[in-house]
């Protein structure tokens, strides 16, 4: 194999995991877009999704397609009941308070995800064929490639419902200025409901697909924080940043992760966060918002 052929393959590979990363950045952008939260339980979701798949697929026995919708529907079912039941009542406090409630239902989910099906990782039922792919000479993993192809679509339908439907018209207008949006007639509640849910359940989904790949287990989560390095440096409230900034970040985990040493992949992920913090603290393409004293 020579040397291009293998960094090509890399590369595709990173690809495949940055997807995952817009994926799950999708599901901060749209609860923070919405709500001005950020959800630092999205990780949080993202395993509970995949063990929900787990016990309705290996549990109950279920065909792996009604599980995958069953998975997906109880994140964001949980995200409907977190919103209404703990974010809601926390409206009008400091930010910091509803971060830190975030913070605590991660820490909860983890706790009940350990009491139910313990510590030990586990494998999801198989619903990828593990087939191998060739792009001209350079393999990939199939399991890969249908998490870059789920992701994409998923992205790609978002971005087109922002840009013209109603309803994401509704949230854009929410995000902009919650007291307009009142004055327009717009459900502001609901908006922010409908966004934690939907924003939930697109983090559930990631989730299996995560599994699909690596297996699952409680400590799983800990995706979610370099999906928020994805936001962080694409833009809080930027679904094109999730993008751009997801593929991105994969790509560089993968190459730092083959030439230098799996250890290095959070020193680069972490300190490209620092770097972006300090040139461009709102984003690169995020709303680069101005106060008026």
């Amino acid at each position: 194999m020579t040397d291009l052929l293998f960094l090509l393959e890399v590369s595709l590979a990173g690809l495949g995991s940055g997807a995952l990363l817009s994926l799950t950045a999708l599901a901060f952008v749209l609860i923070y877009k919405a709500t001005r939260v950020i959800n630092l339980a999205v990780g949080e979701i993202l395993m509970l999704g995949s063990y929900l798949f787990f016990a309705f697929g290996a549990g109950m026995g279920l065909s792996v397609w009604l599980a995958l919708p069953l998975a997906v529907a109880g994140g964001a079912l949980t995200g409907a009941v977190v919103e209404r039941g703990l974010i809601r009542p926390m409206l009008g406090e400091s930010p910091i308070s509803v971060f830190m409630v975030t913070v605590g239902l991660g820490s909860v989910l983890i706790g009940l995800v350990e009491l139910i099906w313990g510590t030990d990782p586990r494998s999801l039922p198989p619903f990828i064929a593990n087939t191998p792919v060739f792009l001209g000479e350079a393999y990939v993993s199939r399991k890969i490639l249908v998490a870059f192809l789920v992701a994409g679509a998923v992205m790609a339908a978002f971005m087109l419902l922002f840009r013209y439907w109603r309803g994401g018209v509704a949230l854009r207008a929410t995000a902009t200025d919650q007291a307009a949006a009142y004055s327009c007639g717009i459900n502001v509640p609901g908006v922010f409901s409908a966004a934690w849910t939907v924003g939930c359940g697109i983090a559930a989904g990631a989730g299996v697909l995560l599994g699909a790949i690596g297996g699952i287990s409680p400590s799983m989560g800990v995706f979610g924080l370099s999906a928020l390095v994805v936001v962080i440096v694409g833009g809080l409230d930027s679904i094109l940043g999730a993008l751009i900034g997801g593929l991105a970040l994969g790509l560089i985990q993968s190459w730092a992760g083959t030439y230098l040493g799996g250890e290095y992949q959070s020193v680069v992920t972490f300190g490209l966060l620092i770097v972006a913090l300090m040139v461009r603290p709102y984003g690169l393409f995020g709303t680069h918002e101005i106060e008026r004293l």
